[in-house]
């Protein structure tokens, strides 16, 4: 498409002299373990008196000692340990990092040669370092300068806050010592600079042809490009072969060009509103700088698969959606387990403010190492414009980086000054590096500015007057970096003004293609996604499929269910919910709610898919009504039987205690991988309150948006059993509200059979919709919620509507009560005792996309219907019944039902979900039953209390 990919040379990552005896390799023991660890235990002042000892009288730098010259050298040493150790930990407070200069502090004290008690004297006197920073021995004035350049230059790092002492060698190896230095060969500095150019260039061009046109432009963090491009390079040369990237506004348009390589031409074309209608492509579409891609782009013949994924304005929601994709890849090339995670990398580009100031960052940092969510290690990026749209650090934060937070899982941090470009790059190799060799998360933090405003038609003069004073005086990265090559002797003084002259030409030919490009239909199902498509009619029963299994399966199922392995001690509860089990599949008859979701989890298995079952009690259940996790009671070995069903993976993962996160992993982890059926169960329903912008941003509305399938179903207990406020609703109504286009589907199942065929169905459907179900907690044992053997097996399929076996003839139907839910049992249980024998009780097993058809045909089949009601336990303002009205009535017009439309019973409107009394909720409970039954509510409470 014209786009030109600029390759960095062989080896652009050079790093100074490695050849040749170095001390760092022949550290002293003991001083080894001083210059890492707790000082007042490593130097043993008699110990370190002997190395000094052998040391001199090896020949070494100095004449044998007697016991007074020994105890000053070792004394020496010992403070000399105790600057390199400062310096190791707050060496970064004295680093070159602001590019505007505005945040330089002088030196700390404790960093000072007279703070550790050396005078001027002393500066020049050797002092044994038993190869600490590859030195036997050394003066301090030496010392000094060695620290100061390896720890004060433009990159400061912070890592000794790391537990594990090889995580911080493997750091002190690559950047202690005097032959340490950022040193690049002269072809890659050459490329980091057209990179660089690159990135200033074409946010100048989308400036001048979309003057006043929102970009969220990188101007000012242009060192971060050559930086990226170092991650494709070096991370493929370690086993690399996929990248999946987040990021929010700001850079990403110059990402997505300069470093994923989408053509100019169709940016462009975005930027002209070329894809602004919606049937060019399908779907309501997105701005610019929302969209994802994804491209391959190859270095060193080592290809790398590499993607961006959408996101809204939301900052770092996308993050765990990043970390749960990655992991889905991760699984699909057996990329996962001890020593591996190599092979697909997650990286999040961050801003400043939003790294520090959102909590979902550090919900994700608390995957890192997490079994069933550890992706091998994040690398962060964090673009460091020292504001936050129009905040000043200062008074966002009250820490002194907004790295901080990622100290909570010992991730090693690299502060590096962005206008220094090849600092940048080797930061980015060092902390990819590091990735790939201890599997953990590592952060780069680039301090840059933002040249403009929070984006380009913002004045950012207001609120910070003085740092843009300071920006408008300041060159660009690529003119002072130019100039520090014409100055090497890398470049003459045409070089650069040639690079910009080419690409800008470049552009200009890009821009116009762009006029004449066309948007090919979207295609939404390749790779993995193949032989999926999207549903060709959105709301009739057209779209169900048979999701029965055989009585083989079925048998063999059971036995999985049912049958302790020898050697395991079960707990002797779950030994009579076992032998309750077998019960079941001996007599044929009163399956419960687990024992249902069992098969389906178990015969999708067999059939080779896999399922993931994730929460923060989905192993047991929050009702102890699962027991997917058999745990030994001596020894707490565990055993997980439908892990040990053949063909497809079956895993169960107790969450963190995190909602937000784990539901934007889990949708993630969907999001790639169609094979899996992905589950996220809420402890109490309303616990997805704390997950909403997930909900709203990307489940209810990605498909439409970004064009992006996804089959995650969330499970959410709900139900009005007297809980109180909290644990009562899981804000069914908020869903509903959500509910258009076919984007998604929304259920309340009353019945084992049919939650068992609804699960099927979500994967045996050739298309993937998220699944919304409103699980129950008191059904879970209801001894009315039971289904038989014959209602899994043969050619049954998910019903939308269900009626109950003692309700009235269709022709002696009087009165149709429509409900979802559990109360549709109370009010089997009332109208059988009132004898009310011309009354049908219909659930709504589906609720979007609403059964329409079905329920007309059920309403034509009553010529005697007088009223329809629909009664919820839900207040009024909550629940189904605004989403429901309309619809009901259009059915019974459909119907052409003598009844126009229905009448509403159950709980009024309430600010409050659910009353916390339990005797308040009773009377509630009673009172609406018998109002949709027309009976007394008197009479109806003493039944209950008989009950």
């Amino acid at each position: 498409m014209g786009q030109e990919v600029h390759e960095f040379d062989v080896d652009p990552f050079q790093e100074g002299p490695q050849a040749g005896p170095s001390w760092a390799s022949k550290r002293w023991p003991i001083m080894d373990a001083a210059a890492g660890d707790d000082l007042t235990q490593a130097l043993d002042p008699m110990a370190l008196k002997l190395e000094i000892a052998k040391a001199a009288k090896k020949g070494g730098a100095a004449p044998a000692l007697d016991e007074a010259a020994l105890e000053k050298a070792a004394n020496d040493s010992i403070r000399a340990m105790l600057l390199v150790r400062t310096y190791r930990v707050r060496g970064h407070l004295a680093a070159d990092l602001d590019p505007l200069g505005l945040a330089r502090q002088d030196l700390p004290a404790d960093l000072s040669l007279a703070f550790h008690g050396f005078l001027p004297a002393d500066l020049d006197r050797k002092v044994f370092m038993g190869g600490v920073l590859g030195l036997e021995w050394a003066t301090i004035r030496e010392v000094e300068a060695i620290l100061r350049k390896n720890y004060c230059g433009k990159v400061g790092f912070e890592y000794m806050h790391i537990a594990d002492v090889e995580e911080r060698r493997f750091i002190q190896d690559r950047i202690e010592g005097g032959d340490k230095s950022i040193d690049f060969t002269p072809n890659g500095k050459k490329a980091i600079l057209a990179a660089v150019v690159r990135g200033e260039q074409y946010e100048k061009f989308l400036g001048k042809k979309y003057v006043g046109t929102k970009r969220f432009g990188l101007d000012g963090g242009e060192s971060m490009i050559p930086a990226l491009e170092a991650v494709i390079k070096y991370g493929g040369q370690l086993g690399v072969r996929e990248i999946i990237y987040g990021m929010a506004h700001r850079g990403r348009l110059n990402v997505l060009a300069n470093v994923l390589a989408k053509p100019y031409r169709v940016i462009f074309h975005e930027f002209s509103g070329g894809t602004a209608n919606p049937e060019d492509v399908g779907g309501s579409g997105d701005v610019k700088y929302h969209l994802g891609t994804s491209t391959d782009r190859e270095f060193d013949g080592i290809k790398v698969h590499m993607s961006l994924q959408p996101n809204p304005s939301h900052l770092e929601t996308v993050d765990p959606v990043v970390l749960g994709k990655a992991r889905a890849q991760q699984a699909f090339r057996d990329d996962l387990g001890e020593g591996k995670h190599k092979q697909v990398l997650p990286v999040l580009i961050h801003g400043d403010a939003a790294f520090a100031g959102q909590g979902i960052v550090w919900e994700c940092f608390g995957f890192s190492g997490v079994k069933g969510y550890n992706t091998g290690g994040c690398l962060h990026f964090v673009i460091n414009n020292q504001i936050g749209f129009t905040t000043s650090p200062q008074f966002s934060r009250g820490s002194p980086y907004p790295s901080d937070v990622a100290k909570g899982v010992q991730a090693p941090i690299i502060h590096v000054n962005g206008d220094d470009p090849e600092a940048v790059t080797f930061a980015c190799k060092l902390a990819i590096d590091y990735r790939q060799k201890f599997g953990r998360d590592i952060v780069v933090d680039m301090w840059c500015y933002r040249r403009f405003g929070h984006n380009e038609g913002d004045e950012p003069g207001f609120t910070q007057p003085l740092m843009y004073a300071k920006i408008r005086q300041h060159p660009a990265v690529s003119a002072l970096y130019a100039e520090r090559l014409i100055a090497q002797g890398v470049i003459d003084g045409a070089t650069k003004g040639e690079i910009e002259d080419h690409f800008t030409a470049t552009l200009e030919t890009e821009f116009e293609a762009a006029k004449s490009y066309k948007a090919n239909e979207a295609d939404w199902f390749g790779g993995r996604w193949s032989g999926l498509n999207k549903p060709a009619d959105p709301v009739t029963a057209r779209r169900n499929v048979s999701t029965g299994i055989d009585a083989k399966l079925f048998d063999s199922l059971g036995r999985v269910l049912t049958t302790v392995p020898e050697g395991l001690t079960i707990h002797k509860t779950l030994g009579r919910v076992i032998d309750a089990k077998r019960e079941m599949f001996t007599s044929g008859v009163g399956f419960d709610w687990a024992t249902g979701e069992a098969l389906a989890y178990g015969s999708l298995v067999t059939e080779g898919f896999n399922v993931r079952l994730s929460g923060q009690d989905s192993g047991r259940g929050t009702f102890s009504q699962r027991h997917s996790v058999w745990v030994d009671q001596t020894d707490e070995h565990k055993y997980v039987p439908l892990a040990t069903l053949p063909h497809g993976r079956f895993e169960v993962h107790d969450s963190p205690l995190s909602e937000y996160g784990v539901l934007g992993f889990e949708y993630g982890y969907a999001s790639a991988d169609p094979k899996t059926l992905v589950l996220w169960e809420a402890q109490f329903g309303d616990f997805a309150n704390g997950a909403q912008i997930m909900i709203d941003q990307y489940i209810a509305s990605s498909e439409s948006k970004w064009l992006r399938a996804n089959g995650l179903v969330m499970l959410l207990p709900h139900g009005y059993e007297g809980q109180g406020p909290e644990h009562s609703s899981a804000r069914l109504e908020r869903y509903l509200q959500l509910c258009a286009e076919d984007n998604m589907q929304v259920c309340n199942i009353t019945t084992p059979a049919n939650y068992f065929h609804v699960l099927r169905r979500q994967m045996h459907r050739p298309f993937r919709k998220p699944l919304i179900i409103m699980t129950p907690k008191s059904l879970l044992r209801h001894p009315l919620a039971k289904s038989v053997r014959e209602d899994f097996i043969g050619e049954g399929h998910f019903m939308r509507i269900l009626s109950d076996t003692n309700g009235a003839a269709d022709k002696e139907t009087r009165k149709v009560v429509l409900c979802s839910g559990k109360v549709a049992y109370d009010l089997i249980e009332a109208r059988d005792a009132a004898e009310a024998k011309d009354v049908q009780i219909i659930r709504l097993e589906q609720l979007y996309p609403f059964p329409g058809e079905p329920l007309a045909l059920r309403f034509s089949r009553m010529p005697n219907l007088e009223e329809v009601v629909w009664c919820q336990e839900e207040p009024k303002n909550n629940g189904s019944w605004f989403f429901v009205e309309p619809l009901i009535e259009e059915s019974l017009k459909a119907a052409k039902a003598k009844v126009a439309r229905a009448r509403y019973a159950g709980r009024s409107a309430s600010a409050s979900p659910a009353t916390g009394l339990a005797k308040r909720h009773a009377a509630e409970q009673a009172a609406l039953v018998a109002d949709a039954l027309s009976l007394s509510v008197r009479g109806e409470i003493r039944r209950k209390q008989k009950g």
